[in-house]
């Protein structure tokens, strides 16, 4: 909203940025309001009022909740933001693994204004050098010698007015939800192409609603620099939705360079796209000011050498982009007191499985290791068991870990100790290689009695054939197909 004073007395004058083209009577609008305003009737005299300032969240004043009841503009959009959020695919590369707090690389979770630069809010002058093409916002009103009406939309053509309506019967629900300006069509089409619908539209909008105002050809160079580096198509759409001030990064003055720099890590230009892919925030930090003291503080503060940096990235990319001084202090002070685990043990954990960084101690790390004392362990063997198979921390408590547990103990007859020998039991499939390599090493009769050997669950099926089966892939491959089917069955007997 804009603050100002009107006086309609002759003794001041009206300021630089007002009209006044009758005294008696006037009508206030804002330059944002203008856009995409349909014609009013009425012959009154009015007051244009130009700003400069525009707020993108204010939307339509005939807007209507999702349970029908009227809105006002200025009503906050969180319930429709979580609906919109599942228009977004969860098949984040690198991004399930459980309790890993990835959030935009806003910790808080909390929503970035639309009329403010970067989401993040990390970016500097010398990292942002982005162009912004913004529309034209001259010629809004004209005059005219039959009304007294002075505002050019009141005199609208009819080129523009089958245009807004082929937008409007195409875009039904993006023409009611934001303010469409029909210059913003090419620039939709394109990334249409990428999947993109209404509802992405509208989430770009509220997320930074001057991605939408770029030229269409700078979008498409930008992304096909994008494509050219290994970055898929079909990652394409999630990265608009997680970071659509991408579209504005230059590629000469800020994709290059950040390409570059990950390049100068380490990391393989085959794996390049996919740390994009994953981390496309990363673009909104100064590469000489952010990135850089970031992966010096993982040298020289936490230990990671230079020449494991690049598979650290690419285990995390996240890391780049999150507050690693914070992050790592605390898991570092935590892990030291609680199980008692040295720093080089915690090294070899962030260089194993760095996602940890991300987890929450309290829900994340704290749960797993109750659970491995409540089996059993002492602190030792959990430090062991951590430091050789760090996954743990990210494997769901109810549907991983103690479902193997109990068939450890009550299926396979081993003890708890076997698996400070055997931690990568914790990581295999209980339905895909627990479970169908003991029940045909049973069906053949081939099970050594005593404890079932956890180091038969460890080779590929090819090897597990030849030295414990001592039959033909094909044939183990057909029994886990069929006892697969028969866990199915069961399962679904029970839900029903």
């Amino acid at each position: 909203m804009v603050p100002f004073s009107l006086c309609p007395s002759s003794s001041y004058p009206p300021p630089p940025s007002f009209k006044l083209y009758h005294k008696s009577r006037f009508t206030v609008t804002t330059l944002s309001g203008l856009c995409g305003r349909k014609r009013r009737s009425g012959s009154s005299c009015r007051l244009v009022v130009l700003s400069t300032h525009s707020n993108p969240k204010i939307l339509k004043s005939n807007r209507r909740s999702r349970y029908g009841q009227p809105r006002s503009p200025y009503d906050q959009d969180d319930d429709e933001e979580v609906s919109r959020a599942s228009d977004v695919s969860d098949d984040d590369w690198l991004l399930n693994d459980d309790f890993a707090e990835i959030s935009e690389f806003d910790v808080n979770r909390k929503r970035s204004k639309s009329h403010k630069g970067f989401a993040n809010g990390h970016s500097d002058g010398r990292n942002s050098k982005h162009t912004l093409e913004k529309s034209n916002a001259a010629n809004y009103y004209n005059s005219s010698n039959q009304t007294n009406d002075v505002s050019s939309l009141d005199v609208p053509r009819k080129g523009k007015l089958s245009t807004r309506k082929a937008m409007e019967d195409r875009f039904p629900r993006l023409s009611e939800e934001v303010e469409l300006d029909e210059k913003w069509l090419p620039l939709i089409d394109y990334l249409s192409s990428f999947g993109l619908k209404e509802s992405h539209f509208i989430q770009m909008y509220e997320r930074h609603m001057p991605s939408l105002q770029i030229n269409v050809c700078s979008a498409k160079e930008r992304l096909e620099y994008l494509l050219s580096v290994g970055v898929k198509q079909r990652d394409v759409r999630r990265m608009l939705l997680r970071q659509p001030q991408i579209l504005e990064y230059t590629v000469e003055n800020n994709l290059k360079s950040h390409v570059a720099f990950l390049m100068s890590l380490g990391i393989p230009s085959s794996r390049v796209g996919q740390i994009i892919a994953a981390a496309p925030s990363l673009f909104s930090y100064s590469v000489e000011n952010s990135l850089k003291p970031t992966v010096r503080y993982l040298v020289e503060e936490v230990g990671i050498k230079e020449k494991d940096l690049g598979k650290v990235v690419q285990l995390s990319p996240q890391i780049l982009v999150q507050r690693i001084d914070i992050s790592w202090n605390t898991r570092l002070n935590f892990l030291s007191k609680e199980i008692g685990a040295p720093r080089d043990s915690i090294v070899k954990m962030v260089k194993k499985h760095p996602q940890f960084l991300h987890y929450s101690i309290d829900d994340g790390l704290l749960p797993r290791i109750n659970f491995l004392r409540s089996i059993g362990m002492c602190n030792a063997d959990i430090l062991k068991v951590l430091t050789s198979l760090t996954q743990v921390l990210s494997l769901s408590l109810e549907e991983n870990l103690k479902p193997k547990y109990k068939y450890l103990v009550n299926e396979l007859h081993n003890e708890v100790h076997s698996l400070t020998k055997y931690p990568m039991y914790l990581s295999l499939s209980l339905d895909q290689r627990i479970r169908p390599r003991h029940r045909f090493l049973l069906s053949l009769k081939r099970a050594p009695k005593g404890p079932f050997p956890l180091s038969s669950l460890v080779p590929t099926d090819e090897c597990f054939c030849q030295q414990w089966a001592g039959t033909s892939l094909d044939k183990y491959l057909d029994f886990r197909q069929r006892l697969l089917l028969k866990e199915f069955a069961k399962k679904y007997e029970r839900k029903g």
